[in-house]
């Protein structure tokens, strides 16, 4: 399916209008990215972002996700621990991610999907959040041909990522704005 550019700004605007998350999220992609590189973040921050995984969701969580579980062993994390992960995202970049990935998913409560998110909030301008929504309006906006694997691999999210590229290019969008248009396309009823 291809999107006019009037659809992808409706989209957008949608977004941005009736979200309910959409002005916290706003702030933590302003906010977020240097405060994790300047290492001057507190134990709620990263707690935000784990939370902010599942409740975006609101109520409408995909089978199988365990939300509170997740948030809660995540909450029981080291924090040390934690701040070496993020440092890790901090470092990566689209061409070498994969020990960023492994750093975020050896914490408890995250898996890729909430390291998808770890790393969005820390390169907002090169990572897309993945999830079974998201990723089935990435899937029939390209050519990314498989279901959702759930979780995805570091190189199943890379594909993913190019999915997600592509979007941008074709569009004239930034990654956050990716990830604003194919999560309306899920809420118009265009996911799983």
């Amino acid at each position: 399916m291809t999107l006019s550019r009037a659809d992808v700004e409706a989209a957008l605007e949608a977004y941005r209008s009736t979200e309910p998350l959409y002005a916290v999220e706003s702030e933590a992609v302003e906010t977020m990215p240097d405060a994790f590189r300047r290492g001057e973040y507190g134990r709620r921050d990263a707690q935000w972002v784990v939370r902010w995984y599942g409740r975006r969701y609101l109520g409408d969580e995909p089978t199988g996700m365990d939300r509170s579980r997740r948030e809660d062993a995540f909450e029981g994390a080291d924090f040390e621990t934690v701040r070496d992960a993020i440092a890790t995202a901090v470092a990566a970049d689209r061409e070498a991610y994969g020990d960023a990935i492994d750093a975020l998913t050896a914490l408890p409560g995250v898996d890729l999907p909430v390291a998808s998110a770890f790393l969005a909030f820390v390169h907002p301008d090169r990572f897309v959040v993945v999830g079974p929504y998201t990723w089935a309006a990435v899937r029939d906006l390209t050519d990314l041909a498989e279901p959702y694997p759930d979780p995805p691999s570091i190189d199943e999210y890379d594909g993913y990522l190019a999915a997600c590229d592509e979007l941008a290019d074709r569009y004239g969008i930034d990654p956050w704005e990716v990830y604003m248009l194919v999560w309306r396309r899920r809420a118009a009823g265009d996911g799983p």
